[in-house]
């Protein structure tokens, strides 16, 4: 691992009028670290996440809960979304119209391995939940680089196929951070587990030194 960290947050802070979303949170990531944010919903996973991607978004990768998917397009072009930053306006405006071949070889790759390969030109706003996840999951495997950060993104598909695509965005993504409301699955696909209770981290451990009945103190009020 580096001996710098590749992310970095000293006594952050998030408030909103009436009330505290995130206090005192100190968080260092070295590069090749998988981290897995756990706690009840409303803990602050998701604004802790918000907070790094703000802060951290050049050549991160990112996996919200709300998927972020353009309704209206085929999977294939919210897939082909996760690289529009690095291709000229030109070539994005043309692929738009007529996918160029190279490129649909490249998202069809991604979305066979999350059982999507049928779907590649079907609009977005026809399909399930579950693989409207996958399609945001394929969207940051195309995207790339070398962090991943990912709100819940297996909460709507069943064990096997959350497992699949652990797999996949571990082999893709040296550094991760995943929120995960699964805690075994927290354990099994990551190295280190940030616990978070109202708003604050209450706990910080490597996943071998845990077990999910560990993590049975973040959900009891």
């Amino acid at each position: 691992m580096s001996a710098f960290p590749i992310i970095s947050l000293i006594e952050s802070e998030v408030r909103y009028k009436d009330s505290v979303a995130l206090s005192g949170i100190n968080l260092s990531v070295e590069r090749g670290e998988k981290l897995a944010l756990v706690g009840r919903s409303g803990a602050g996973k998701s604004t802790l996440l918000r907070v790094i991607h703000e802060k951290y978004s050049e050549g991160a990768a990112l996996v919200p809960q709300d998927e972020g998917l353009v309704e209206t397009l085929s999977v294939f072009h919210n897939v082909y979304m996760g690289r529009l930053a690095g291709r000229p306006a030109w070539y994005n405006l043309v692929n738009l119209v007529r996918p160029f071949s190279g490129r649909v070889r490249e998202v069809q790759s991604i979305l066979e391995q999350l059982s999507l390969g049928e779907k590649c030109f079907e609009p977005v706003a026809s399909l399930s939940g579950g693989q409207r996840q996958r399609t945001a999951v394929a969207r940051s495997l195309y995207q790339g680089g070398e962090l991943l950060l990912a709100d819940e993104p297996v909460s709507a598909v069943d064990e096997q196929q959350a497992q699949r695509i652990l797999r996949l965005l571990s082999r893709q993504f040296s550094t991760m951070i995943v929120a995960l409301h699964d805690t075994q699955l927290a354990l099994s696909y990551c190295d280190r587990v940030i616990g978070l209770k109202a708003g604050k981290i209450v706990l910080d451990r490597p996943s071998t030194e845990l077990s999910s009945a560990d993590l049975t103190q973040l959900y009891v009020e």
